[in-house]
């Protein structure tokens, strides 16, 4: 198994414990009185579900199984999937960042972490797109 899959792999098993711990903190909001920037891990939950455990996932496996790019590059361009690993998850740490504080301080800059996060994990899919695409053909 390539490095760059065990790595997708690993992380995505990381954002899934993280997210579990999102959601039942995000659940014990209506028994306990939590900070104001709890209500910002609803979001996270998702996110952190779908695209760092889901998403990452799918794409380490993608990676590691679909057809050869070549006899050169049997999975194409390794520093394309690795720049996408990059920005997904420097994507994923912004919205982890940003969510809660915009929860907490709704009047501070931190629409601008989301917006970047977005642009990033973006980024990051087009990349993997351009890199897993000659991949997808006819036997």
């Amino acid at each position: 198994m390539p490095l760059i899959t065990r790595t997708f792999i690993k992380t995505g098993l990381i954002a899934f414990v993280l997210a579990l711990i999102a959601g039942v903190i995000t659940a014990a909001r209506s028994l306990l009185p939590l900070p104001s920037f709890v209500a910002g891990l609803t979001p996270i939950y998702f996110h952190l579900f779908m695209v760092g455990w889901v998403l990452q996932l799918i794409m380490g496996i993608v990676y590691w199984m679909f057809p050869k790019y070549s006899r050169e590059k049997p999975r194409g361009h390794d520093e394309l999937a690795w720049a996408a690993y990059a920005l997904l998850n420097g994507g994923l740490l912004l919205r982890v960042i940003g969510e809660p504080a915009l929860a907490a301080a709704p009047e501070g800059p931190w629409g601008v972490l989301l917006a970047a996060s977005a642009v990033l994990q973006w980024l990051a899919g087009l990349l993997f797109v351009v890199n897993t695409w000659p991949r997808v053909k006819e036997r």
